[in-house]
């Protein structure tokens, strides 16, 4: 038995995607999973450090370790009308240059969202995701780019958006919003690399085919999340690319590289995207 260690984060679309292959439900064909479970900017930073074997990563903070990691082709959060927000408090004015912007990391897709958007928007100040409202809603902060499942609730907590980020890029880019993905350590062997691609993508398929087996485990972990927000956010997180990311899925992250390179966020790299 080959020992890996992998990292995800607790949000309900990894513990989906997950569960079958952490929980011996599918053949791991020989390897163990070691699992770390952290908040995707906490995984991207331990990824500088090159402690996991496969991680987790936003697709930002890949792109600045091409050297040390590789895409796999399964387990990705790509898709339409899931990108990040930028909100501000009910009736107050839009941020401007100089306006400070809580945001949940700066190698998060986010943030590189958040550069494409509002080129002149550099004032800000990181926050752990589960806390940017908060610091809006005391006036720490004039704005707040808020990902995951604070979506679904930001407006009853009486925020309002001024922009979908996402949607942004969707407008001018026509591709789908590369979020996350999942990196395998470029130094592993080629086919222990291909077989942890496999592996990942059969426990999509698990998932799909039996969405009632991952409840307790995406349950325990979904911390104070309604049932019906937990399912929204696998909804929306988990779909084909979850499973292969495809021509598309790769042209888009293809065009974030290119963007990243042209507006020197990354240095250009002769590594390989994918495996």
């Amino acid at each position: 038995m080959k020992k890996i260690s992998i990292g995800f984060s607790p949000c309900p679309n990894d513990t989906f995607i997950f569960d079958a292959l952490i929980h011996g439900k599918i053949d791991t064909e020989g390897l163990v999973f070691e699992v770390h479970m952290a908040d995707v900017e906490a995984l991207n930073q331990q990824a500088f450090q090159e402690q996991l074997d496969v991680t987790k990563l936003s697709y930002n903070a890949y792109l600045h370790l091409l050297n040390a990691y590789v895409m796999l082709d399964s387990g990705s959060a790509l898709g339409n009308n899931c990108g990040p927000l930028l909100i501000k408090n009910k009736g107050a004015q839009n941020p401007v240059e100089g306006s400070l912007i809580a945001i949940p990391g700066v190698f998060t897709t986010a943030n590189f969202l958040l550069n494409y958007a509002f080129p002149k928007l550099q004032n800000k100040k990181v926050y752990l995701f589960s806390e940017i409202e908060s610091a809006l809603k005391n006036k720490e902060v004039g704005a707040g780019l808020i990902i995951h499942e604070n979506r679904f609730t930001y407006a009853e907590r009486g925020f309002e958006k001024v922009m979908d980020l996402g949607a942004y890029w969707e407008q001018h880019t026509g591709m789908p919003i590369p979020l996350g993905g999942i990196a395998v350590k470029r130094n592993l062997d080629k086919a222990l690399q291909l077989k942890i691609q496999k592996l990942i993508r059969k426990s999509v398929e698990f998932a799909f085919r039996n969405p009632k087996e991952s409840k307790t485990f995406v349950t325990d972990n979904a911390q104070e999340m309604s049932p019906d927000v937990v399912q929204k956010h696998i909804d929306l997180y988990v779909n084909s690319y979850s499973q292969s990311l495809g021509e598309k899925g790769k042209s888009a992250i293809e065009n974030m590289y290119k963007f990243s390179v042209e507006n020197n966020l990354i240095l250009p790299s002769d590594k390989s995207l994918f495996v």
